[in-house]
């Protein structure tokens, strides 16, 4: 078969392909539309949901470009199946955990997990989907975490900020004119300084659809990490019991504490104390640093924000 018969039928097979499996949309929302653009990367395709999607549900119901981006394939979190096979279950549960809360895409790379390293070529895919996405707002963990994928997550967020505004590192996309605001997601790691909640959100009235998110990550909620905790056969078989089981065992992450509450207050007044449920977020340095007026802009949740 000549070469040139060969090109033509690996075009028509590319051009075959979903979108979504030929990795991202084709084209970015557009500038300039009055509507915010976020982009949110995780180490494996269930960490966005879990640090921010309840602010993703948020963003999206009000019309705004949400993207979650995992930045691994989630191959290696599972105690007895692996490689490819798992790679694309998890791709499937991500993308069905999207759907159910109304992300407009959630991508998945194919790095390796438990392999991930802040090289070039990484930070490389992660400028480029920051600027495909014309973002204003990216979301990442800091790079203080047990998990070494966590780690260079943020790392690699870390590295691509400015970088995304300089048109000569990764000239076939065009640089952005300005630099977004990077945001941490929460932790509770101490060392070397504890996470800083520059913005806390409530997130009571999206609970259920963030617990639909989780809920979609089988693989993960319900055998993986229950089994690396050791608590496999606490797990109920039903599904409506299990989501409950679900609820109750992450409903601790998103509690107000003490100092969240202190931040909360400030951004909701007297309603903060009947709040039960927030995901915050830290400022990160490398990015543009806001003021309260352009949070306010940001996150569009709060009583003081612009209608």
């Amino acid at each position: 078969m000549s070469k040139r018969i060969l090109c033509v039928v690996a075009m028509a097979l590319l051009a075959a392909l979903p979108l979504a499996a030929q990795g991202r949309k084709a084209k970015a929302p557009a500038a300039g539309e009055g509507k915010l653009r976020i982009i949110a990367f995780g180490a494996h395709p269930d960490d966005c949901d879990g640090r921010a999607g309840g602010t993703g549900v948020k963003w999206a119901a009000l019309g705004h470009h949400v993207k979650f981006v995992s930045v691994t394939n989630g191959d290696a979190g599972h105690q007895s199946q692996g490689g490819g096979a798992l790679a694309a279950r998890r791709r499937a549960e991500a993308a069905e955990a999207g759907r159910r809360a109304g992300i407009e895409e959630y991508e998945t790379l194919d790095n390796h997990d438990g392999e991930l390293v802040p090289s070039l070529e990484v930070r490389k895919q992660i400028i480029r989907r920051i600027r495909e996405w014309n973002a204003d707002i990216v979301l990442g963990p800091r790079p203080n975490d047990y998990h070494p994928d966590h780690r260079y997550t943020g790392v690699l967020l870390q590295d691509a900020a400015y970088m995304v505004t300089v048109p000569n590192i990764c000239p076939e996309v065009p640089a952005l004119r300005k630099n977004p605001v990077f945001f941490y997601f929460q932790d509770g790691f101490q060392r070397p300084n504890p996470f800083r909640p520059d913005v806390v959100v409530a997130i009571d009235d999206v609970a259920d659809k963030k617990l639909a998110m989780l809920d979609a990550h089988t693989s993960q909620m319900y055998e993986w990490l229950p089994w690396h905790d050791g608590a496999l056969d606490q797990v109920p078989k039903d599904p409506e019991a299990r989501k409950q089981w679900l609820s109750t065992r992450y409903a601790a992450r998103a509690k107000v504490s003490p100092a969240l509450l202190e931040e909360l207050k400030k951004w909701y007044g007297a309603q903060a104390d009947s709040i039960k449920a927030v995901e915050a977020f830290e400022i990160c340095e490398y990015g543009q640093r806001p003021a309260r007026e352009q949070l306010l802009r940001l996150f569009p949740f709060f009583p003081e924000s612009p209608k």
